[in-house]
């Protein structure tokens, strides 16, 4: 099957259309940050950098570091932004551009997310450090994709019920990390998570400014939720959607949190740059 032009959108200089990205630009490593001005704060760390591109909100480092191949490549915030940084990321090892048909041999991609999340729980700690185990998107974005047994039915049933999800809401699903990737972040200095991803970070995360949330005791219903023991832990923007195509596209996938507040007792970090510089380090320290 040879993709269409309107499908596959190329730039003239033969790069994808969103990242500006060609094939040979990015490792078989990827770390995601969502903040463009992240991208730096990581790469600062390798050896050496050998491209840095950058289109909109999407910037690309790729360097070596102890001579592992590393990219960081910024997202900026939410699910929407992970469609396309995760469709066109596979595009690139996956998608044979000059022919515009897929390769017979499928690269898998090890993507590690380092985020800034908030905790729901009062017993987590402000810039402690947290992988998501799990996740339950609020999103929707899985649903525009045709999947099968990669979710959690009895879980997002579970929630649905607890919290009288509402029907003209998108359906919450729920996706696990790529255990073998995440093993190797298995240490003391992290917990295991189970994340909620939203849509925004006002309304959908219950902030009031101006405007009523539409479930002021969705925060409330979070936080009590628990199946089998499994309890939700913290809120971001962007995982349930990483491991949803990752999985999806036959990626390892796995979204290490760096927790900046807390939503339970209204704290929030005093040095939020030097506690995502220690999480940086501890993932950098692991890759190479």
């Amino acid at each position: 099957m040879q993709l269409k032009p309107a499908e596959l959108v190329i730039n003239e200089d033969d790069s994808i259309y969103h990242l500006n990205l060609l094939p040979e630009d990015i490792a078989t490593t990827v770390i995601t940050v969502g903040d463009p001005d992240r991208v730096g704060q990581v790469s600062r760390f390798f050896d050496t950098i050998e491209v840095r591109k950058g289109k909109r909100e999407f910037h690309t480092h790729t360097g070596h570091l102890n001579g592992k191949r590393i990219s960081v490549i910024s997202t900026g915030i939410g699910t929407d932004n992970i469609d396309i940084v995760l469709n066109e990321l596979d595009a690139l090892v996956n998608i044979d551009f000059k022919t515009r048909t897929l390769k017979k041999e499928h690269t898998s991609l090890n993507i590690i997310r380092i985020g800034t999340s908030g905790a729901i729980q009062p017993n987590i700690p402000i810039d402690s450090f947290l992988i998501s185990e799990y996740a339950i998107g609020f999103d929707g974005l899985l649903h525009f994709y045709e999947h099968s047994n990669i979710n959690y039915p009895e879980i997002e049933e579970s929630f649905i019920a607890h919290t009288s999800w509402h029907k003209t809401k998108a359906r919450p699903y729920v996706l696990s990390y790529s255990k073998k990737l995440g093993e190797l972040f298995t240490d003391n200095r992290i917990r295991l998570g189970f994340t909620a991803t939203n849509t925004g970070f006002y309304g959908p995360q219950q902030r009031q400014l101006r405007i009523k949330p539409s479930q002021m005791e969705l925060m409330e219903k979070l936080s009590s939720f628990s199946y089998n023991d499994l309890q939700l832990t913290n809120l971001e923007m962007e995982t349930s959607g990483i491991y949803a195509l990752s999985q999806l596209l036959g990626h390892e996938a796995v979204s290490l949190n760096c927790i900046l507040a807390n939503r339970s007792t209204g704290e929030f970090s005093t040095t939020p740059t030097a506690s995502v510089d220690k999480l940086i380090e501890f993932c950098l320290e692991r890759l190479a």
